[in-house]
């Protein structure tokens, strides 16, 4: 058995999915492993203080601290996930459901979609501000491009709308996914392109240079920066729900989650559902589409029933 604490380990993973541009990942290891660690009260953690025992005290200090069950989900993922590279490596032993006892799910319960008359508001009710007009814009348009992922809509290259369509790799998964633009959409992408300076125009690679910058969003200025504008653009997402006066704290996956599940109640198949989101797998899917409620699916029994009544 080769010789190095989980924590040492944790981090060489760090910096190897850094150098390949995976920052989204590389921050959820350092939470993960930082939350841990102050679970223990120990700077370096081992193999061996990965065990069934602490991981089941680790999610009850979490769930005491009033975690929602996928923030826990994440964490335990991300520990589970080190800890079976390590296995692999032979830094620690093998140890058969070690996870088993803690959650490593996804609460379909927490809904992130909004319903029609929230959307509607949302989307078309004047905030009043011209800064808020912005933010509304910019949730309409991911909404109208299929629930576009906002790292997507910062990264179209003009050379991507080819006549009535948008065709653009997903940078999560580099996934193809093929949008033809409504006539809504068009109108909404004019409002940008006819705006500095959030816009780039004639002097930009991007159609919406919302990002400003010339780093690759692989780099770790671009991530950073990223992360940034993400921030900025879902707190006035907020504000704009606030002013509209929505209870739900908006953000750009509340659009996409919403764009799906509308989908869904409208009569979509799931696989184009699917295709349309970038998805790689129905069960991602799934964990976005948010469930009937018990009026929807009493109508449909209603139906059901009178259809084999005499």
């Amino acid at each position: 058995m080769k010789k190095i604490t989980f924590t040492a380990f944790a981090h060489q993973s760090i910096v190897h999915l850094e150098d390949e541009g995976r920052y989204s990942t590389a921050h959820l290891y350092k939470n993960a492993l930082r939350s841990y660690s102050d679970y223990l009260t120990k700077p370096v953690v081992l193999f061996s203080d990965i065990s069934r025992e602490r991981l089941r005290g680790y999610q009850r200090k979490l769930t005491d601290q009033g975690r929602l069950p996928n923030t826990i989900s994440t964490y335990m993922r991300m520990l589970r996930s080190i800890f079976n590279q390590g296995t692999d490596l032979d830094y620690a032993p093998y140890v058969n459901r070690l996870f088993h006892d803690v959650y490593t799910g996804i609460d379909s319960s927490h809904k992130k979609a909004l319903q029609r008359e929230e959307l509607q508001t949302l989307l078309y009710k004047d905030p009043g501000t011209d800064t808020l007009r912005d933010a509304q814009n910019g949730a309409r348009l991911i909404y109208q491009l299929c629930g576009i992922p906002f790292v997507d809509l910062t990264h179209i290259n003009r050379s991507d709308i080819c006549g009535d369509t948008l065709i653009y790799h997903r940078m999560k998964t580099g996934t193809k996914v093929s949008v033809k633009l409504l006539k809504s959409a068009i109108d909404t992408m004019k409002y940008f392109t006819d705006k500095t300076p959030l816009i780039s125009g004639e002097k930009g690679k991007y159609l919406f240079n919302i990002l400003r910058s010339e780093h690759s969003f692989r780099s770790s200025e671009g991530y950073t920066e990223y992360q940034s504008v993400l921030r900025h653009f879902n707190q006035s997402l907020c504000s704009l729900g606030k002013t509209l006066g929505l209870k739900e704290n908006i953000s750009s996956y509340t659009l996409r989650h919403s764009w799906a599940t509308t989908a869904k109640y409208t009569g979509a198949p799931i696989e184009m559902i699917s295709e349309s989101l970038g998805h790689k797998s129905i069960k991602t899917t799934q964990i976005y589409l948010a469930g009937f409620n018990a009026s929807d699916l009493a109508r449909v029994n209603r139906k059901a029933c009178k259809y084999a009544e005499m």
